[in-house]
Formats: C-alpha cells, sequence, structure tokens
C-alpha cells in the first residue's frame, strides 16, 4: 500500500489520472486512487459500511472510494461500489497555471433521451403530480447519447473537466462492469472531519450570460425568485432534519448566491458536531442521499414519480461520489453534472426541480444549458 501527500496541484494528480483510477479533485485538494486490495459491493449502504472495518484491516489501505447509485432502497438492483486501493496521492496546494484543453474527437451520433417535446410533457405531469400525490418538489432528468467512431479518451475528459472547473468538485469512479463515472459538481453532499460535520446543498438555478449586465440581473432575478426559494428551502430542511440527530449541534448560512462559469446557484452552508464519532463520513453520506436536490420530497413518492416519468434507470447519475477512511473521516458529493463513458459512447445527464410554480420551457431550457456547460468543460463543442 502506497500514500503521499505530494507537494503539487489538484492539476498534477488530475494530469496522472488513468482510466480506472478514482479522482475527486477540487481547487484546492486532491486525491487520485489507484489499483484495488479489496473490492465490497452491495445494494444496502449500510452493509458496506460494516463491512468496512475487516476490509481495512485486511488490507492496510487506510481508504475507501467509490459511489453510491441514486436509488439505495430496499429492492434496488443498483449496487453501491467501493474500492480499497493499492496507491492513494493527495494534493493540497493551490490550483497552478491551467493547462490547455484538450479538444476531444466529435460524436458521429446525438440522440436526446427523451426528445425535448417528451421532457415538456413529463414536466407538465410532474406538476399535475405534486399537488395529486401531495409532493412538494421533484427532480426530473434527461439523457444525452453520444456515439463516438472509436473509444472515447477518458482521461483527457477528465482533465479538461479538472482544468475547466476550477469551482467545481472534478470527480472519476469506476463503475462495475466497466464504465467511468466521470464529472464535475457543484455540490458537496457531505464532509467528515473529526468531529465536524459539512454539508453544502444547492437547489435554484439561472443561467449565466456573457454581458455583464444580463449576467447581473440574472443572478439578481434568482435572489428574488420565490420559486427558487421554495425549491432552495425544501432541500435544506431536509438535510438539517436528517442531520440534527446525528449532531450536537447545527449552524444553517444561506442562502447566498454562488456561481460557476455558466450556472447561478442558491446555495446553504450547513455545519455540526457529531455526537457519536463512531458514524462515519459513509453512514452520514448515506442516511442524507438522495436530497431533495436530485430526488424531491417526500423522497419515497418523488423517487417513484421519477421513475414513471423518466424514461431510463438512473442507476449511478444522481447519486453520490466519494470516500471514506478508516477513521470515519470522508467527503462526498453530489453526483451530477456528469456522464457515464462506455468504449465508444457516452450518456450525459441533466435535471431539474419541479415544484408547483415551474414552467416546461423553463425546465427544458436550464437542463439544456447545463448539457451545454457540460459538454463544453469536457472539450465537446455538439
Amino acid at each position: 500500500m502506497t500514500t503521499s501527500t505530494a507537494p503539487a496541484t489538484p492539476a498534477d494528480l488530475a494530469a496522472r489520472y488513468e482510466r480506472g483510477d478514482f479522482l475527486l479533485a477540487t481547487a484546492r485538494h486532491a486525491l487520485l486512487a489507484s489499483g484495488a486490495a479489496a473490492t465490497a459491493t452491495d445494494t444496502d449502504p449500510a452493509r458496506l459500511s460494516r463491512a468496512l472495518p475487516g476490509l481495512f484491516t485486511d488490507t492496510g489501505a487506510p481508504i475507501a472510494v467509490g459511489v453510491l447509485p441514486f436509488d439505495t432502497s430496499e429492492g434496488t438492483s443498483t449496487p453501491g461500489h467501493l474500492v480499497l486501493p493499492r496507491t492513494v496521492h493527495r494534493a493540497s496546494s493551490e490550483r497552478g497555471a491551467v493547462p490547455p484543453r484538450t479538444a476531444l474527437p466529435q460524436p458521429v451520433k446525438v440522440t436526446s433521451v427523451p426528445e425535448p417535446e417528451a421532457h415538456l410533457a413529463a414536466v407538465r405531469a410532474a406538476v399535475s403530480a405534486l399537488s395529486d400525490r401531495d409532493l412538494r418538489k421533484v427532480v426530473l432528468a434527461r439523457a444525452l447519447d453520444l456515439d463516438f467512431a472509436a473509444a472515447v479518451p477518458v482521461a483527457d475528459v477528465v482533465r479538461n473537466l479538472a482544468n475547466g472547473n476550477p469551482r467545481h468538485t472534478t470527480y472519476a469512479a469506476q463503475l462495475p462492469g466497466g464504465r467511468t463515472l466521470v464529472g464535475a459538481t457543484p455540490e458537496l453532499l457531505l464532509s467528515r472531519s473529526g468531529g465536524a460535520v459539512l454539508s453544502r446543498p444547492h437547489a435554484g438555478s439561472m443561467p449565466r450570460s456573457a454581458d455583464p449586465a444580463i449576467d447581473k440581473a440574472n443572478g439578481e432575478a434568482l435572489l428574488a425568485s420565490e420559486k427558487d426559494h421554495v425549491e432552495h428551502a425544501v432541500v435544506v430542511e431536509s438535510v438539517v432534519e436528517i442531520l440534527r440527530p446525528f449532531c450536537r449541534t447545527l449552524d444553517v448560512r444561506g442562502p447566498e448566491l454562488v456561481s460557476t462559469p455558466a450556472i447561478w446557484h442558491l446555495s446553504t452552508t450547513v455545519t455540526g458536531e457529531l455526537i457519536d464519532h463512531d458514524v462515519t463520513a459513509l453512514d452520514l453520506a448515506a442516511a442524507l442521499h438522495p436530497t431533495p436536490a436530485i430526488c424531491g420530497t417526500p423522497t419515497d413518492a418523488a423517487r417513484s414519480l421519477v421513475g414513471e416519468l423518466e424514461p431510463f434507470d438512473r442507476e449511478y447519475y444522481a447519486g453520490a461520489v466519494g470516500w471514506v477512511d478508516a477513521a470515519g473521516d470522508g467527503e462526498w458529493a453530489v453526483g451530477i453534472r456528469c456522464a457515464e463513458i462506455a468504449d465508444t459512447s457516452m450518456r450525459l445527464y441533466a435535471g431539474g426541480g419541479i415544484v408547483p410554480a415551474s414552467d416546461p420551457q423553463t425546465e427544458l431550457d436550464e437542463t439544456s444549458a447545463k448539457f451545454r456547460t457540460l459538454l463544453a468543460a469536457m472539450g465537446l463543442e455538439i
């Protein structure tokens, strides 16, 4: 087992990424894990957590890295997947010079799933179902399938994402079956360091603009939007109520306006102090997941509606990506702004929160903006 904290930038670790590795990188810190001393795969996150102490002892690995699927409810067929790596490298310095983006081969075929008109119809159906089923919010996503003439250069995609999204958490994780989940998410689900717990939920968004006046107006409109504040409050209330039994104290600050190069967001910071230090970062992430930001609320009813209205199984889209160590510390990000890459194909996902005031065309435009952002960050101009 090899582990190091290198005098390097997160971009340096991203540059070393190879397909099959695990990467979680922000502007200030990064973790790159390679090889597999052991793996744990289970549809029940609680069983995964209980299996880890023995695996840490048997392998000597200091951490486990991996993914939880969107649906972790009883009866799901998509498992959580953790790897105890053979090699771990960390970087914790400031980001250095940004390397140039690598141009990717263009796809030979692009398919919307569903087609835009069908997504509009799904949003209308979701708005109607909110009152019929006593739902406060549901999140609907659509996908974009890209087919290529040759193998997708996964390492180039990951490096482009890491170098082009300094305010996001860039991630790459190998999935069961050989696919790779890659993405650049703005949302931290949960981190634990000793007794300190941090969650930073996002909900409510507005596109950025190259025109400074329009961009400023869009940000101000988001801050003033009753619809977006309602959507945001639903998420924050859920995070606070779930964390409350685990924490001696909780502090909630927000919402505030935050931005990426393409999207304005409402964000709230929730911090707490753990009561029981035996509760690990994985335990907390599993308790929080899925938040209303990527599913809806109440959770079970929203998840059921998602299954009815989306024409695909989300699998690991809107899941959780992260790591946990033998002491229980760790960091988990929300698996959005992402793509699943197979050999010569890629499926991108984008979603939006639906509340009673949602407008179908606005929701479609939001997902389209998110697709454009992700494609550009990957190095694809479609």
